[in-house]
């Protein structure tokens, strides 16, 4: 089994750069079947998600080349219209294939997503969504069956809530229907908006990306092109996060301001020092205990991510005071406090999707579980400041959205190793 080690009692010092971001990689991918040729994306982080999501385009036929940070997609000879449920299962995130494959072909199949253990995240936005453009979908034996054999029509797509996934996903259908498509209550998210960049160099007509309301107007067919996945907030915020805990001094690049509206400003009111430098975003904290406590509420963009509440519970551990965490995206997503609690953090929770974290206090390291890809997050950035080593099960969880993980912790001082049974340096 795999997993990280932990040594506590190290601040984190020095620089770190961000790699591209995880969740607008994977729809850049999925965006390279809607055109006929070769499309090419640079700072494209190496995770297993992206891996995943590789395989998944090469078994539908795509001729794929990753070197460097820079993944080509040649979407010039797709043969299939089904992608692999062995893959599909892996990452909820692949059912963003379902759209370019109705709008480019026709049909499609996918079947019903995996991933984290994050409670109901429903397909139904999708759907609707693709039914509203003239899809006919079908649900057969666990898959998902797309087909459009006169092509899509531009409509009006209403989403009862702002899902990321499925804004993207009716996006990249409705760029190669018939018409003009609406979307209305749409994600707002910098990820969307990227996507829709790319879409947009690739011959698309997207307008109001980042806004509640995006209306695309459909064209014929889309071009390949070459551009750069934006650096990944969350990575960068788990940074920012984990300096703080630590009491350190990291100069965190390649990350947009922009892009942490609302998490910026929730760390300043704890008392954590930032300063916005060209590039990136200093972080100084000489002591955490002297750092106060604070409310959160997840929300979609520009709220507070649902991606950097695990990470923000493991910081107010080490805070003075005490803090609320509502949860509002994902029911599960409050699981990382059992964790935590068996490193002493004397977490409460109660309602059902809230957290009170009292600080500081003083963790012990201990045998924890990741129980999703950020709470393994938080639970690192636990066994940085906890007392004696952490072992973290699970890592396989981590390692679908942090590439280098252990190098970049280990760059900043942390001593952090990663195996079955790895030895720690001193």
């Amino acid at each position: 089994m795999e997993r990280f080690f932990v040594e506590g009692g190290r601040r984190l010092c020095g620089e770190v750069e961000v790699s591209g971001a995880k969740n607008a990689a994977l729809k850049m991918i999925a965006a390279a079947l809607l055109a006929n040729g070769r499309t090419t994306l640079r700072n494209v982080p190496h995770i297993k998600d992206v891996q995943t999501m590789r395989a998944v385009l090469d078994g539908l036929g795509a001729e794929s080349d990753f070197d460097g940070n820079t993944l080509s997609i040649d979407a010039g000879a797709i043969y299939s219209y089904t992608a692999p449920y062995d893959l599909v299962r892996q990452m909820r995130a692949s059912i963003v294939v379902l759209g370019p494959l109705v709008a480019r072909f026709g049909e499609a199949e996918v079947s019903a997503p995996g991933g984290c253990n994050l409670g109901l995240r429903k397909f139904n936005f999708h759907l609707d969504g693709l039914r509203a453009l003239g899809a006919e979908i079908k649900l057969d034996h666990g898959f998902i069956k797309a087909t459009a054999p006169r092509g899509l029509a531009g409509a009006e797509v209403n989403f009862e809530y702002p899902s990321v996934t499925a804004t993207e996903n009716v996006m990249m259908a409705a760029v190669l229907a018939r018409g003009t498509t609406v979307i209305e209550n749409g994600a707002r998210e910098p990820e969307v908006v990227a996507l829709a960049d790319l879409l947009n160099l690739m011959g698309a007509s997207v307008f109001g990306a980042g806004t509640g309301r995006i209306v695309i107007e459909g064209v014929e067919e889309l071009s390949p092109a070459e551009f750069a996945v934006m650096g990944d907030r969350v990575e960068a915020g788990t940074f920012i996060m984990a300096t703080a805990a630590t009491g350190g001094d990291v100069l965190v690049r390649g990350v947009d301001p922009a892009h942490l509206k609302m998490e910026l400003p929730k760390l300043r009111d704890v008392g954590v020092d930032l300063a916005l430098v060209e590039g990136g975003i200093r972080v100084r904290v000489e002591d955490p205990g002297a750092l106060g406590s604070v409310d959160i509420s997840t929300l979609p963009f520009p709220g507070f991510a649902t991606d950097l509440q695990a990470q923000m519970m493991a910081l107010l551990t080490q805070t003075s005071g005490a803090g609320v965490i509502t949860e509002n995206v994902y029911e599960n997503r409050l699981q990382v406090a059992e964790e935590l609690n068996r490193m002493g953090a004397g977490i409460d929770l109660f309602g059902g999707h809230r957290a009170l974290v009292k600080g500081p206090k003083r963790l012990s390291g201990a045998i924890v579980q990741s129980p999703d890809l950020r709470g393994g997050a938080a639970l690192v950035m636990a066994g940085l400041v906890a007392d004696g080593t952490t072992i973290v099960d699970g890592a396989k969880h981590i390692l679908r959205g942090y590439e280098k993980f252990e190098e970049k912790l280990t760059n900043l001082g942390a001593i952090v190793a990663f195996g079955a049974e790895p030895a720690l340096r001193s």
